[in-house]
């Protein structure tokens, strides 16, 4: 079971079955199962979905990854590659046992110099005198834009500070790797200059609202179409401190990076929603997916999905919702989503919105609410809108016991949503 405390948030029939759907949607993502119904090796055939690759024409096969997740995706790929994988390198923030490939535990989700001295060990002193006859095999999670890092000019210091403002400016997912892009000399296709001329496969799971496979990681191994000026843009409007166009390098443009590369996206948050889908239809409920890249303001979006919500049947949705940062507290955009959704439930409506990496900001994966939070937060004296304004949410939850602990999971695509209205 995912769900930690489980038994202590299913005090009620709509609630535990709100909490099942949590659990089938991380069972779907988790890579025994995408990666088993995704990829297969026989003999020198290697199968991505419905893509294949003959293997018998190179003389070496690498191995590299970075993301939430990665590491248990390379996990499987490496027991399916067995003796044909040459070496390989992942960096995650959770860790697994290999039998070939160099792991490193990272950071997320700002950069540090671990995450650094991975990167700068990878390229500098392990891709040396590439050939066409050397295939690299690259897997992708969301969280690698801060995991996977050279910088272009800017300390690692500065960096960081950079990243903080970033994830507290509101910007969404496009706006803040467009910056992160032409800060790197990896990002925005980056990867394919130290790669070149071998033969690259990336196979990727997509944590972005619309699966872009430009902006996932910030797309080390994809072409990119925004510029430097695109960059300055949204630093200047968010009002960006300390940045400056000396600090931004273009992206690559040369087609012959992208002559040799295939991009294969294996998962997305459509395959929790469609899991979750069939379970509550198993279940008796008719059940609707509002959307698969819901993006707006965290404190709004409960309020929307309420309002599209019919009477009587559970609806869904994954996406990203933004949060600006405006006062000290703790807590993440999910556990954000329900606390500003509290004053828009009436008896019979649960919201819960939870991040598919067990890991919303803090400690908790998300949260859950109903009446029973409502009345719970009431006698304690508790005003959900102050912990709103503080961005506080964690302390809230905490304290009235809705957060939802999975504690961190090595899965990673996007936050999921769930209206259950009775």
């Amino acid at each position: 079971m995912f769900i930690k405390n489980f038994d202590k948030l299913a005090t009620s029939p709509q609630r535990k079955i709100a909490l099942e759907l949590i659990e089938t949607a991380l069972s779907s993502i988790q890579s025994e199962n995408v990666i088993g119904k995704s990829i297969a090796v026989s003999d020198n055939t290697l199968n991505i979905k419905d893509k294949t690759f003959d293997l018998s024409g190179f003389e070496r096969i690498f191995l590299i990854g970075f993301g939430k997740g990665s590491a248990r995706n390379s996990k499987f790929i490496e027991e399916k590659l067995g003796e044909k994988l040459t070496e390989g390198y992942v960096i995650d923030t959770n860790p697994e046992d290999f039998k070939k490939v160099k792991f490193t535990k990272g950071t997320h989700p700002l950069p540090s110099e671990q995450n650094l001295i991975f990167t700068k060990f990878l390229l500098k002193d392990e891709l040396r005198d590439l050939s066409e006859k050397d295939l690299f095999i690259v897997v992708i999670t969301g969280g690698g834009s801060a995991l996977f890092e050279n910088p272009y000019r800017a300390t690692l210091d500065k960096l960081i500070a950079i990243e903080e403002q970033l994830l507290k400016s509101g910007a969404d997912i496009f706006e803040m790797n467009s910056v992160r892009k032409h800060l790197s000399l990896l990002k925005g296709g980056g990867l394919l200059k130290y790669l070149y001329p071998a033969r690259v496969i990336s196979i990727i799971s997509s944590d972005v609202p619309g699966n872009d496979l430009s902006v996932i990681s910030s797309g080390p191994t994809v072409r990119d179409e925004t510029t430097v000026e695109n960059a300055l843009n949204i630093v200047d409007k968010y009002r960006l401190r300390g940045i400056t166009r000396n600090d931004f390098t273009e992206t690559p443009r040369e087609d012959k990076y992208f002559e040799n590369v295939f991009n294969i996206l294996i998962l997305n948050n459509q395959t929790a929603l469609e899991a979750m889908r069939e379970k509550a239809q198993d279940l008796g409920f008719k059940t609707n997916i509002f959307s698969n890249k819901f993006q707006i303001e965290a404190r709004k979006a409960g309020e929307i999905l309420i309002k599209n919500a019919e009477k009587g049947t559970i609806l869904l949705a994954g996406g990203e919702t933004t949060v600006k940062v405006k006062g000290k507290g703790e807590g993440g955009r999910n556990q954000e989503v329900v606390l500003g959704a509290l004053s828009f439930i009436d008896g019979k409506t649960i919201i819960c919105s939870f991040d598919s990496d067990g890991w919303d900001n803090s400690r908790f994966a998300g949260a859950i609410g109903d009446i029973n939070t409502i009345n719970k937060a009431r006698g304690m004296n508790l005003e959900p809108a102050e912990f709103l304004n503080s961005n506080n949410s964690l302390e809230f939850f905490e304290k009235v016991g809705d957060g939802i602990d999975t504690e961190k999971l090595p899965s990673n695509v996007s936050d999921l949503m769930i209206v259950f209205k009775g």
